[in-house]
């Protein structure tokens, strides 16, 4: 049962204050002044206090000063001289909310629910910590290396939070898994996770998808389309590779980010938005400031908590935990069970992966096709088994021959070009020197005509 604290030297507050707190499920205790609270604190470490600002023997937020950290119970400031000053003081402090007297009780309500729910979360966060060694695993994540240790760590504090979090990192080191772990670790777990993948999306559909539009709004729109801002309601919205999102977008977004609202293309009545964000770039987030691919305001929105994933070349001891899970994964789908070998372990953990835990799930899976019993470093790609080899150029890879059209050359380069880049389409069109729109509409036209 969560615990609170309340101090206020008030008898009739006090009583009033400790029924209110008893009736949504809280033990309480009881101090009339500074002195009596740091007793209270030293019997039972609370989860939430409640604070009086002014008492007899001092200010209250003095007391924030002697909190154990570890705790970190929230904090509600209370008091009936309210000042523009003592809120943003308050809030300086890490104060989880600010009440003036009369109470709301309404909202201390509220608070005192999400109090509650607060500390079920930590919790679980604390299981998940306590299991790592024996499972390998925290939520979706796998890994037991230093790096990840500390990226578990932020994760625990920042996931029970409403932060905004930005998550940056290499292609293939599990930004979207980070963000689901987020989301299932949050208040909003039971509201849904929608993912917008911003690098995949054609910039004249993009704006659509985030807002939504009004039946009407433009030529095609027959009907009334919620938006990615509407389908997270009450959830988490991951936006992925938010670097690749049109300029004219970003700013739209950033304003969604302050004011809390939002507009549907077509339409007029504002709609309050109450999503929580979470964004992710394998950009390095200042070069891509620097390069005009995200704009700095934004990027400093975005970033309220920032996350920097570990590529795989720097926790190469999970390497074999990894392949061990995949492995099962595969066996579990395909029906056969295999084993890597000691040779292939050797090989893994050699090796550089840099297309991180995706490569070296997608080398698992080939080696397991090639493998009669045992996975042997034989059965592995060749990119694998010799990393010393350089690559061929794409060119080298294009069966380009006299008598054929020009349109069929440029459709081999572009499908060839986008292969080489892992089906990055704005990588694939900064080499190729054409818009991202061009190569939109190359691609469109390709499928009319059978797969890419």
């Amino acid at each position: 049962m969560p615990h609170a604290l309340i101090v206020d030297d008030h008898s009739q507050t006090l009583s009033s204050l400790a029924e209110l707190v008893e009736r949504e499920g809280f033990t309480t205790a009881r101090a009339r002044s500074l002195q009596d609270a740091r007793r209270q604190l030293q019997a039972q470490p609370p989860d939430v206090i409640l604070l009086d600002l002014h008492l007899p023997d001092g200010e209250g937020m003095s007391l924030l000063d002697e909190l154990d950290p570890s705790s970190s119970p929230a904090v509600v400031l209370i008091t009936g001289q309210a000042s523009v000053g003592t809120a943003v003081e308050a809030l300086r402090r890490g104060l989880s909310d600010y009440l003036t007297k009369p109470l709301d009780f309404g909202r201390l309500r509220a608070i005192l629910g999400d109090v509650a729910q607060t500390r079920g979360l930590k919790q679980e966060i604390g299981a998940l910590r306590s299991s790592l060694a024996s499972s390998g695993s925290f939520g979706l994540l796998v890994g037991t290396s230093a790096p990840m240790q500390a990226i578990y760590e932020q994760i625990s504090r920042v996931a029970p939070t409403n932060a905004t979090v930005l998550i940056a990192g290499e292609s293939g080191t599990g930004k979207e898994l980070v963000a689901r772990t987020l989301h299932d670790l949050s208040r909003r777990r039971h509201g849904p996770f929608v993912a917008l993948n911003c690098g995949a999306m054609s910039p004249t559909l993009i704006e659509s998808e985030l807002f939504g539009h009004e039946r009407g709004s433009f030529t095609g729109a027959d009907r009334r389309h919620k938006g990615v801002f509407e389908q997270a309601m009450r959830g988490t919205l991951f936006l992925d590779e938010v670097t690749e999102m049109p300029m004219d977008l970003q700013v739209k977004l950033l304003r969604v980010l302050e004011t809390g609202v939002f507009t549907r293309t077509g339409g007029e009545a504002p709609l309050a938005l109450d999503v929580r964000f979470v964004a992710a770039t394998n950009r390095t987030p200042d070069e891509a400031v620097g390069d005009g691919k995200l704009r700095g305001d934004l990027y400093y929105r975005l970033k309220v908590f920032q996350l920097t994933l570990p590529p795989l070349r720097d926790r190469i001891d999970d390497v074999e935990l990894l392949a061990d899970r995949f492995l099962r994964q595969i066996a579990e789908s395909e029906g056969a069970e295999k084993r890597l070998s000691p040779e292939a372990v050797k090989l893994l953990r050699e090796y550089a992966w840099p297309g991180n835990v995706r490569e070296l799930k997608n080398a698992v899976y080939s080696a397991y096709i090639m493998a009669s019993t045992d996975l042997t470093p034989d059965c592995f790609p060749p990119e694998v088994r010799h990393p010393d080899v350089a690559a061929p150029p794409i060119d080298h890879g294009l069966a380009v021959h006299v008598g054929m059209t020009l349109a069929d050359v440029e459709k081999r380069l572009i499908v060839a070009t986008l292969s080489h880049f892992d089906g990055s389409k704005t990588k694939a069109a900064e080499v190729l020197g054409v818009s991202l729109k061009t190569l939109y509409n190359r691609l469109q036209e390709y499928r009319k005509h059978g797969p890419v």
